[in-house]
């Protein structure tokens, strides 16, 4: 959640953040609720400091008589008390409820925009592959090379869900070993993630706010599903105050990764581009206020040499204020070209959180106030999409990126004998 008393000081920078993310908040009635809570708060504190007072002269009485009649006299007090005391957890509740709704603040150089339609292309790279035949899309090839299998998986577990299979299946884990022995020795420590986290941790991410239709719930159980392994790995240290020399902090997390899609019927309904489960590994990083644009850009140009370093021609994209996620002060997003569409598709983000998400969490900075998070994708399933679709050869098999060989064991997949 953004500071309060940015709320209380400053209400036109939310009024503003609002109007740039195109959102519909009532911010008089978050003023007017906060001012409840806090005029119920003293009420109750002095009205508990009296019956204090009053419990004080109960113990001091020098006879039984005096003793019943002042303990009479706190029976109002207590009512009175109760009375106040549920107000003021009403008032707080419907509060807290929706100051949670108020999205971070973006950082200044982020673009103001309406929607993704409005993001702002900052550099490409790479020269697009000149097939000299048509091309196909990824789901056609793993069809044709039967590494894909979307109609099984189908029968199995519904819509949006696929079995990634033979060489491709390696192929992946490849990626995988590659992102690891890409970032270990930078500093990153590797994590395997839990993907089941407690509600209360999931709506400090700030991922509950406005959309937890998105997030899988496990029923009877306090306990949902992850998007994303940032969910899991950031909470780490919740309540938790950071020496600045230990900073920045730096975690390389693998694991699977859960999303409904709901807002997405309709779009990218075939193959494996837009899933309910897929794995992912993700960079995380914890540090001082101080340190979090030079982190940012170290986050970005990791991910960008990755992609370098596949031969993948890609864009980097600044996202406007619009199409900003609720946690995020600032985005930047990595696509690669997909030749069977002819266009750039995302593979990879970038975000800063701020303090956002650690102040709910409650992480602190020795001697400052909260910390700041940063999280940014290195390798996901689409990155296959977008291997096989800019790899694909004439004849029907898929060249592998020469960086990747050493690590599958193969330079090439060609058809799996279907069983």
């Amino acid at each position: 959640m953004i500071d309060i008393d940015i709320l209380r000081k400053s209400p036109e920078v939310v009024r503003k953040t609002l109007q740039d993310r195109h959102m519909d908040i009532d911010i008089g009635r978050i003023i007017q609720l906060d001012e409840e809570r806090r005029r119920l708060q003293k009420q109750v504190d002095d009205h508990r400091a009296l019956k204090n007072k009053a419990s004080e002269r109960i113990g001091a009485a020098k006879d039984s008589e005096e003793r019943k009649r002042l303990i009479a006299d706190t029976k109002s007090f207590d009512a009175e008390q109760d009375r106040l005391e549920k107000k003021l957890s009403a008032v707080a509740a419907d509060f807290e409820t929706a100051f949670s709704m108020i999205p971070n603040i973006p950082l200044s150089d982020v673009p103001i925009g309406k929607d993704e339609s409005e993001n702002k292309v900052l550099r490409t790279w790479g020269e697009r592959p000149k097939l000299s035949f048509e091309p196909k899309s990824a789901q056609e090839l793993g069809r044709i090379l039967n590494i894909i299998d979307t109609e099984r998986a189908g029968k199995v577990s519904g819509s949006r869900f696929g079995y990634i299979k033979g060489k491709l299946a390696l192929l992946q884990l490849a990626l995988v070993r590659y992102a690891m022995d890409t970032l270990v020795p930078q500093g990153f420590v590797p994590v395997l993630p839990p993907v089941l986290i407690r509600e209360k941790t999931m709506r400090a991410m700030g991922y509950l706010d406005r959309h937890a239709d998105e997030i899988y719930k496990i029923e009877g159980e306090d306990l949902r599903l992850v998007g994303t392994s940032e969910q899991a790995i950031i909470p780490m240290h919740m309540d938790e105050t950071l020496d600045p020399k230990v900073l920045p902090i730096r975690y390389v997390a693998y694991s699977p990764c859960f999303r409904r899609e709901s807002g997405s019927y309709g779009k990218d309904t075939k193959g494996i581009l837009r899933v309910h489960q897929f794995d992912k590994v993700e960079m995380l990083a914890i540090v001082a206020p101080e340190m979090n644009e030079e982190e940012h850009q170290f986050l970005l140009g990791i991910e960008e040499k990755f992609v370098q370093s596949l031969a993948l021609p890609y864009q980097v994209l600044q996202l406007c204020t619009g199409d900003l996620g609720g946690p995020s002060a600032r985005t930047f997003d990595i696509e690669c070209w997909l030749p069977s569409e002819k266009r750039y598709r995302e593979t990879h983000s970038c975000s800063t959180t701020t303090d956002f998400q650690t102040r709910r969490l409650n992480i602190r900075v020795k001697g400052q106030k909260f910390a700041y998070a940063l999280n940014a994708t290195l390798a996901t399933g689409r990155l296959l999409i977008a291997i096989l679709e800019n790899y694909q050869q004439p004849g029907g098999t898929v060249r592998i990126p020469e960086i990747l060989q050493k690590y599958c064991g193969f330079d090439e997949i060609a058809s799996l004998r279907s069983p």
